[in-house]
């Protein structure tokens, strides 16, 4: 199976007074259609790890490949291209642009990835479709319930049809009935071939994927298999 994800020994520390290891050297590997669950308690490294994975951040020490790319050789600027072009992002807090609609917080996502104009309209309306909320194009975020605001961010990761989500905490604002669905359709997006990546502090949410890594003291431990 093709690697998407690759970790050799990456680590993270932050220089002192005293020094702080976020993320102790670790190895992981996520393969191409694979669903993860990175698990544990607040503070145990989880962010740390989703950032470096993200490449929103830089390891200190090892080496992440990504879809087969050595990411320390690339400039920053190389390093956003790669991004954008590969990864899809879903927080726990939306981070949707209150006074746009739906249709327009996920077009933007296109404008910062250089989409053609011409490209944008239809694609954002595909991606609301395919989360089930096409008929809610042009609802500002505000008139959205909890579980169609994340859906409307699912939409916005896909928009660009990258082939990794990288989802922090996406059920963490919801309630038990928008949870669910969200984690439905992660499950039907796993199903078409999307690798996911999970980072939750759920133990129910994790039981979703495929795979588990649980994270503690900034150490990964080994996987757990269904």
């Amino acid at each position: 199976m093709t690697e998407v994800i690759r970790l050799d020994g990456v680590g993270r520390s932050f220089a002192g007074p005293p020094p702080v290891t976020a993320l102790h050297p670790c190895d992981l590997t996520v393969h191409r259609g694979e669903y993860l669950a990175v698990t544990g308690p607040s503070g145990s490294g989880k962010s740390t790890l989703l950032h470096l994975l993200g490449l929103l951040d830089t390891p200190t020490c090892g080496s992440y490949r990504l879809d087969g790319v050595d990411t320390g050789r690339l400039s920053d600027r190389d390093r956003s291209t790669l991004r954008g072009r590969l990864i899809g992002f879903v927080f726990q807090s939306f981070h949707l642009l209150p006074h746009r609609t739906a249709e327009e917080n996920v077009l933007l996502a296109q404008v910062y990835n250089r989409t053609p104009r011409e490209r944008r309209r239809p694609a954002a309306r595909e991606a609301l479709r395919r989360v089930g909320l096409d008929h809610r194009i042009d609802a500002l975020p505000g008139t959205l319930s909890g579980g169609e605001r994340q859906r409307v961010a699912i939409a916005r990761a896909l928009v660009n049809r990258p082939g990794l989500l990288l989802c922090d905490e996406p059920t963490g604002n919801l309630d038990s009935a928008a949870a669910a669905g969200v984690l439905e359709q992660f499950e039907r997006l796993h199903a078409d071939g999307f690798t996911l990546v999970v980072i939750t502090h759920d133990p129910a949410v994790a039981a979703r994927a495929g795979r588990v890594v649980r994270i503690a003291d900034g150490r990964v431990g080994p996987a757990v298999a269904d």
